[in-house]
């Protein structure tokens, strides 16, 4: 399943990228967001836009935003078993009216899907290579040596990583095959989350992941994006319902930056590190993240309105990685 694409259609430097290539985004089509939630009744979820977006080539950030994989459910001696099938893969993605970018992917999407089990499953994935390159699957968490995802899998070839969920908390996978900055700039990373024994309170769930875009490989990032495109939040804010509690599942997978923040207009966030804790540890408006980190962040809104959401980092924000929440009453 045959040779990579091209890194980029069109050469562009990073002024022009910046002054010309924002001036449209493309957006992947798809309005629903597909959800496989256990919500519970108290959540309200707003409708989302009527207007259709234009394709990206790829799955719709709409749909990343609420959609999280539960994999399939076995019983075997006994044991729950959640098994995952992720296929690395390459595929074209629309960043902005001027500029596509030829990805390696899981599953076809850019992040890759939001895995999601119980502490103390035994999980299961198999994963396929039909991505022209070697590549793997490395999780993070606790697990054995011989399921680290370190070892390349050829193209082509198959593989299967199975460990036990744990510990609870919000982790990551990506390909470890060097050289890593650049599997992981091109699109294969995504989020795992393990969730407590004790659920945790009915809350909106939504998925962000910041990420860059390293566009004529020179380890310098020309654009970033929340959950694939920039600016995409902006264009199709994220609707969220005046005082009920959202929860995001925030990750920072930018390459080449040594670190980026998150901040959030006109509120507070919780923050539970990496997901770790069942209580807050502190309440701001603004958190500092290198590489491969990760929060949950609680809040909602008193007041309907639009407000931004954005590093604090204006050139990164300015690069594409910005967003809105419409609250609505």
């Amino acid at each position: 399943m045959g040779r990579p694409s091209p890194e980029i259609g069109n050469h562009w430097n990073r002024r022009q990228l910046l002054r010309t290539g924002l001036a449209g985004v493309a957006i992947a089509g798809g309005m629903a967001a597909c959800q496989r939630l256990q919500t519970n009744s108290t959540v309200k979820i707003p409708a989302l836009p009527t207007e259709a977006p234009p394709t990206t080539g790829m799955i719709s950030p709409l749909q990343m935003l609420r959609e999280f994989d539960y994999g399939t459910v076995k019983q075997e001696q006994g044991r729950r078993i959640r098994e995952f099938r992720i296929t690395a893969g390459t595929g074209v993605l629309q960043l902005n009216s001027v500029v596509s970018f030829n990805t390696w992917n899981f599953n076809g999407r850019v992040p890759g899907p939001a895995l999601r089990a119980r502490s103390g499953d035994r999980v299961r994935v198999i994963f396929l290579n039909h991505g022209g390159h070697s590549h793997s699957l490395h999780f993070h968490g606790v697990h054995r040596a011989e399921m680290d995802g370190v070892r390349p899998v050829r193209n082509g070839n198959a593989t299967i990583y199975e460990f036990d969920a744990e510990p609870f908390g919000v982790h990551l996978y990506h390909c470890h095959v060097a050289p890593v900055s650049r599997h992981i700039s091109k699109g294969l990373y995504g989020l795992f989350i393990i969730d407590p024994l004790q659920d945790r309170p009915p809350a909106d769930e939504l998925v962000l992941i910041m990420a860059g875009y390293d566009l004529n490989n020179d380890q310098h990032n020309e654009l970033y994006a929340f959950n694939g495109v920039p600016n995409y939040y902006m264009r199709y804010p994220i609707p969220i319902q005046q005082d009920q509690l959202v929860r995001l599942y925030l990750l920072n997978m930018i390459e080449f930056d040594v670190a980026a923040t998150f901040h959030l207009h006109a509120n507070l966030f919780q923050v539970y590190p990496t997901g770790r804790t069942l209580i807050p540890r502190e309440e701001t408006d603004v958190i500092t993240m290198g590489t491969a980190e990760r929060h949950i962040l609680e809040f909602q809104y008193r007041f309907p309105g639009r407000y931004m959401f954005h590093p604090h980092q204006d050139a990164i924000a300015e690069a594409g990685c910005m967003g809105a929440f419409q609250v609505v009453s």
